[in-house]
């Protein structure tokens, strides 16, 4: 079996070892959603991975509803993207941009517009916002021409991701946010053809898919997903049933990796009791699979050897540790992050966590 240092080919991309950096929003961006010189700083540290995969980055100005997130829908953010992306391939890396529309989750006061989803629903409890935590408003459904609209701003977004050099892309599908919100029963009450069975709501994701790839190529098109549990009161009767499903039509498509968030009971962020749905998407999907939530690199190392995952994806160890792959393969100590910073501005608690290195030489 292979080992976490081993190479791995997804799609069209070729990767160095199968320690994936995941998606973290930072909160480093403008207000206009256009990336900093920071940033290119930040993750040029990290370019070890064998994958980054961008925060979240809005397709749209009302799709984005998290302070000084980054965008991928006008020419400045394509700009802005630029430099961080030749920072990161300079420094040997490879780098995805995560597409990202938060559905009812976008406060009126950050994205700028009426919240729309799947359904007339509301989000629970609070948005973070400029002016601090605020109560979401009931969203609005999307109309058939509001969705056709939608994909148009996924297939611009994923043009632009390519234009500012990315390798690829990967679709935010997980944690609750649009594409979720259109999978999951809980939140999407429609009586047309996206809704109601489970067929008529993977037809969003697959529309996504389709529009993405259009610009990105198939090749370069990956998915994150959250099977299991309820994240930002988006749930669904079976999300087993669902998210298996949901596998069978990826690999249908062609899709060449997909993620997935797959907390349990004792992870620290977003725990649930709901029991991993990756064995029975590993039966349907024969892409590489690449697992995330809580893992060390025994626990991932195990999973790679169940054949369950072909890699796996680190957050917040990547956060405070930029030389992470090293720190694995030495089985040195890491540091801890700061939670306190994690969506400041500037570079404190950002792009200042030493490396091994550094901190031996001290």
């Amino acid at each position: 079996m292979p080992t976490l240092f081993d190479p791995v080919e997804m799609g069209l991309l070729m990767l160095a070892n199968r320690i994936l950096m995941a998606p973290l929003t930072r909160g480093r961006a403008t207000k206009e959603a256009v990336p900093t010189p920071v940033m290119a700083e930040y993750y040029a540290q990290r370019a070890e991975a064998g994958l980054i995969i961008s925060e979240a980055t809005g397709i749209s100005r009302i799709g984005l509803g998290w302070p000084y997130a980054p965008g991928l829908w006008n020419e400045a953010q394509v700009e802005g993207w630029k430099p961080v992306v030749n920072a990161v391939h300079e420094a040997g890396g490879r780098i995805v941009a995560q597409l990202w529309h938060m559905g009812r989750v976008v406060h009126p006061s950050v994205g700028g517009g009426h919240p729309v989803s799947s359904s007339a629903t509301t989000a629970p409890p609070y948005a973070h916002t400029y002016e601090g935590k605020q109560p979401y408003v009931e969203a609005r459904a999307l109309t058939r021409d509001e969705i056709k609209s939608t994909l148009s701003d996924y297939a611009n977004a994923a043009r632009n991701a390519i234009r500012a050099g990315f390798d690829g892309v990967q679709i935010h599908g997980a944690n609750g946010y649009l594409v979720d919100q259109f999978l999951r029963d809980g939140t999407n009450l429609r009586g047309d053809e996206y809704g109601g069975p489970v067929e008529n709501r993977l037809r969003f994701m697959r529309e996504v898919v389709d529009a993405v790839s259009s610009e990105a190529g198939i090749g370069r098109t990956g998915i994150r997903l959250s099977p299991n549990g309820e994240v930002q009161g988006c749930n669904d009767s079976d999300n087993h049933g669902l998210f298996t499903a949901a596998a069978a039509e990826l690999e249908r498509l062609g899709v060449p990796w997909l993620e997935l968030r797959e907390p349990g009971p004792q992870s620290t962020f977003r725990a649930t009791d709901d029991a991993a749905v990756s064995p029975s998407i590993r039966k349907v999907f024969k892409g590489k699979l690449v697992l995330n939530s809580d893992y060390d690199g025994t626990s991932a190392q195990a999973k790679l050897d169940q054949g369950i995952a072909d890699a796996i994806s680190f957050g917040r160890p990547f956060i405070a540790n930029p030389d992470l792959v090293d720190r694995m393969r030495a089985g040195a100590a890491l540091n801890r992050w700061d939670v306190a910073t994690f969506y400041t501005q500037g570079r404190e608690g950002y792009a200042d966590y030493p490396t091994l290195g550094e901190q031996e030489a001290a």
